[in-house]
């Protein structure tokens, strides 16, 4: 036995204290184990986000440090790499080009397109002459990169060759303001002469680097407390907020990852290599590549066709995968789709093993040691289902599962390990710990330049004073926000005594764990009073197999909880083969039959998890389409766009409640 002493990841250090003159009651503050005399200082070589990267460029010249797959013929090649040497040339070529069009320290320059080289070395130009990058959202459409340009007055932006169509459209008007467009790798002559028509210059991405080439410039580095970056939340409601982030917040964050890290035998190297797919434009991949780039690691972009991703898993062979949940959701689905095609003998073998696993580490063995026997036999499978390499797994954006949790942390192979944070914490703000079973399903402690704290929510019965102790989850530290950009009535809103308001309500143990457990704005009061937390209720029904994703609704002026459902199309097929209904998956999605059956389904759910009754669906309209970003219906990151969801499902939550009340009505004349 390795031992089952229970670790110690955090230090109280302020105690609790009760509502006092109208403030409410707030819990005690925690802080990581590695900050317990106080945050660390900084070394001198990444008090800013240049820093980082110049460093690293000087220590491994040599090292593969950027990958993409060329196409040919419409196919994705092998991956080839630019050295670390080689992109802090293009990166000083790129900066110098900058300086020729009179781009000035603290001026605003924009990327806008996929994960790509490019788009680093322009990143990384900004961060070396001291120019505020601002990533346009690839996945938002015209409407949000519009208001961006103008909102953050950018004068230049770096573009993804197909994105540049949607700059020189008409609906883009704040194009006008802008000197010029440098493309990843060219424009046509069409939209070079369009872009003239409303002065502005388009340049090749060869054209600027030579540029650049021809009249060199020194860098003008950046000091800490200038502005690196504005991050535009995506937001579930309204247009998007320009987060500041500090240079120096990206060096205590990278600092931070080292010290966590330091802690494990297992050691991350230069031969580590990262599979990049979520956004550039969102804080948790741009971070995690910081910190590659620190190491002197590699970073292999995926081709753009997230649902061909496993082939870039194959061909990249990553030692470390970054997801937001359903991600993970979909790799567990595809491993239990593999083992319901096993014989029943081997189905058996599996799990037999998988509770070997298991029970091994819940007595303290790590997941390498809990058994080598069942990895050989079983998990090497699943292990190189995912390209056989990983040794890390980290689910982040939302919480994900136990059961997924779980399950992943035994059959990977790998550690797995969740986490919390937001644009404006610059990422994680809380981290778990591999091979520690007590902390599956939480977020983790806090990260190691976080504290954390509870606040209560008195209008919704949260007490962090009490047992459980829950409320809002308030974050302070140095890798917080500096505000939001033009908007100091909004960063006054949410930062409160140097206490950063997430607006996430949280539940904490006694020794500083936490779990997410809701959004404050996600809880609503139905006619009788009764609160519903709808969040976790989506987890809850979004668990029987034929169900893909699930919008839960309901109304201050109803009883009653209804839902838009995203039917799982292939379990869907099969139970109409089973049940004698014909025709398309949308004919199918259609039926009464399959709406009494996912009825069905939720109710069964609920009963499993215990729900109050007035928590039960009641009623359900069928989507056969997902909910997607096309529609409005979801962030960047997947997070539920619901006043934009009810908006466009109002007209069928409208007949859902009519004949909820239609059955209500028949029922009592009975």
């Amino acid at each position: 036995m390795e031992g089952t002493k229970k670790q110690v990841f955090t230090i109280q250090v302020e105690d609790g204290k009760p509502g006092k003159d109208g403030r409410p009651a707030v819990g005690p503050v925690f802080r990581n184990i590695l900050a317990k005399d106080g945050f660390p200082p900084l070394d001198p070589d990444m008090r800013t986000s240049w820093d980082v990267f110049r460093t690293a460029a000087g220590k491994y010249p040599d090292n593969r440090m950027l990958g993409w797959r060329p196409f040919k013929d419409g196919v994705p090649g092998p991956y080839l790499w630019k050295s670390y040497k080689d992109v802090y040339e293009e990166v000083l070529q790129i900066g110098s080009a900058l300086q020729q069009l009179g781009v000035q320290p603290g001026s605003r320059v924009g990327i806008y397109g996929s994960n790509c080289p490019q788009w680093v070395v322009a990143m990384q130009a900004c961060n070396g002459y001291s120019i505020i990058c601002v990533p346009l959202y690839d996945t938002l459409g015209a409407g949000a990169v519009d208001y961006i340009i103008d909102h953050a007055e950018i004068d230049v932006v770096f573009i993804q060759d197909k994105k540049i169509k949607e700059i020189l459209s008409p609906n883009c008007t704040s194009a006008t303001r802008l000197k010029a467009l440098v493309a990843f790798t060219s424009a046509n002559n069409e939209q070079i002469k369009d872009a003239e028509q409303i002065g502005m210059k388009v340049y090749s991405w060869n054209d600027f680097l030579k540029m650049g080439k021809d009249k060199p410039v020194q860098p003008r580095p950046p000091q800490p407390n200038d502005t690196c970056t504005i991050m535009y939340t995506s937001g579930t409601s309204g247009q998007p907020k320009g987060v500041m982030l500090s240079h120096e917040s990206h060096g205590m964050y990278v600092k931070g990852v080292d010290l966590f890290m330091d802690q494990f035998e297992d050691k991350m190297s230069t031969e580590d290599v990262f599979l990049s797919f979520l956004p550039l434009a969102h804080i948790l991949d741009r971070m995690i590549e910081e910190y590659f780039f620190h190491k002197g690691a590699s970073v292999g972009y995926y081709h753009g066709d997230l649902n061909a991703l496993r082939d870039d898993l194959m061909e990249l062979k990553p030692t470390l995968l970054v997801g937001v949940p359903r991600v993970y959701e979909k790799i567990y689905e595809g491993i239990l789709k593999a083992l319901a095609d096993l014989r029943p003998l081997r189905r058996v073998i599996f799990n037999a093993l998988y509770n070997r696993k298991l029970a091994g580490m819940k007595a303290g063995y790590t997941q390498k040691t809990a058994s080598p026997f069942a990895d050989m036999l079983a998990f090497r499978k699943v292990k190189a289902r995912l390209g056989g390499r990983l040794r890390l797994l980290i689910s982040g954006g939302a919480p994900l599962s136990t059961e997924i949790e779980e399950f992943l942390r035994v059959t990977s192979c790998a550690y797995f390990i969740q986490g919390y944070g937001l644009t404006e914490t610059l990422g994680p703000s809380t981290v778990g710990y591999p091979d520690d079973m007590s902390l599956v399903g939480t977020a983790g402690v806090a990260a190691t330049f976080t504290e954390l704290r509870l606040e209560e929510v008195p209008e919704m019965g949260y007490d962090p004073l009490g047992v459980p102790s829950r409320g809002e989850i308030l974050i302070r530290g140095t890798t917080v926000f500096t505000g939001y950009y033009k908007n100091p009535e909004l960063t006054n809103e949410v930062m409160v005594d140097g206490w950063f308001h997430t607006g996430d309500i949280g539940e904490m143990t006694p020794d500083g764990i936490l779990k997410v457990i809701d959004r404050k704005k996600n809880i609503f009061k139905l006619s009788q009073g009764e609160y519903v937390a709808v969040e976790y209720l989506e987890k809850v029904y979004v668990f029987p197999p034929i169900i893909e994703d699930i919008w839960v609704y309901g109304d201050s002026y109803k009883s009653m909880l209804v839902a838009v459902v995203n039917p799982h199309e292939e379990n869907t097929m099969k139970w109409a083969g089973s049940n004698g209904y014909k025709g398309s998956f949308s004919e199918i999605c259609k039926s009464e039959g399959l709406k009494e059956h996912i009825l069905k389904e939720l109710a069964a759910a609920a009963q499993k998890n215990k729900l109050r009754g007035f928590e039960y669906i009641k009623g359900v309209m069928l989507d056969p389409v997902p909910f997607d970003i096309e529609r409005d219906l979801v962030t960047a990151t997947m997070k539920k766009r619901r006043n934009y969801m009810l908006k466009y499902y109002q007209p069928e939550i409208d007949k859902v409640y009519k004949t909820l009340e239609g059955q209500r009505a028949a029922s009592k004349a009975k």
